[in-house]
């Protein structure tokens, strides 16, 4: 299962093993890893962060002014696309 969920980061995943000391099941799982940190929407990022940083014992203003701080440095994941959306995008 591992195996072929990384395949499409086959060339990443070979980088990693080439320029670290990490073996190919470990580099695997930090692709996948790093895929799904920023595979969060926008919602899915705020939710998570308010909850880390509320067991932080921060107050909601001081929450709402980092998350505000952070938002903005965020790579989230694009809205799905049609088929017919992606034709659009490259031809108009």
């Amino acid at each position: 299962m591992l195996e072929a969920r990384t395949a499409v980061h086959d060339d990443l995943i070979d980088h990693l093993v080439r320029t670290t000391s990490l073996q190919r099941g470990e580099a695997a799982r930090v692709v996948l890893d790093v895929l799904a940190y920023f595979d969060e929407t926008a919602t899915e990022f705020v939710r998570r962060r308010h909850r880390e940083l509320r067991s932080r014992g921060l107050n909601n203003a001081e929450i709402f002014d980092v998350i505000e701080a952070e938002l903005p440095h965020r790579a989230v994941a694009p809205p799905e696309l049609s088929l017919r959306q992606l034709r659009r995008i490259v031809y108009g």
